[in-house]
């Protein structure tokens, strides 16, 4: 079964020869970033995989799941992360309210107070 969600490799080949010099650019670009550093690969895979599921990216959510696991991230680990996520969109959303919140007419009579 062939998943048209996901790009097959004769697509990738087509992105890099339409842009052959920002390909390279952005895997260079990808690989020091992923690189160990101050965080470990593996923690920052967990976060790619937290940021994936904030943007909605499925070639994101499934690829780096699978680049944190190589990395030994447990599937207890990438939930968890997976969590953290959902409670930091949830989180913005309640805290962005105070928005809304100032932006009540005070002279509407409807207003609860």
């Amino acid at each position: 079964m062939n998943d048209e969600t996901y790009p097959t490799r004769e697509l990738a080949q087509k992105r890099r020869s339409l842009g052959p010099n920002i390909d390279s650019a952005f895997q260079a670009f990808s690989q020091a970033v992923f690189a160990d550093g101050a965080l470990s690969n593996k923690t920052k895979q967990l976060i790619a995989v937290a940021v994936a599921h904030v943007t909605q990216c499925p070639y994101c959510i499934k690829g780096h799941t699978k680049t944190a696991q190589r990395a030994a991230a447990t599937s207890h680990e990438l939930m968890e992360a997976v969590w953290v996520a959902a409670e930091m969109r949830a989180g913005a959303a309640f805290a962005h309210s105070t928005l809304m919140l100032t932006a009540l007419d005070p002279l509407d009579s409807r207003a609860d107070t």
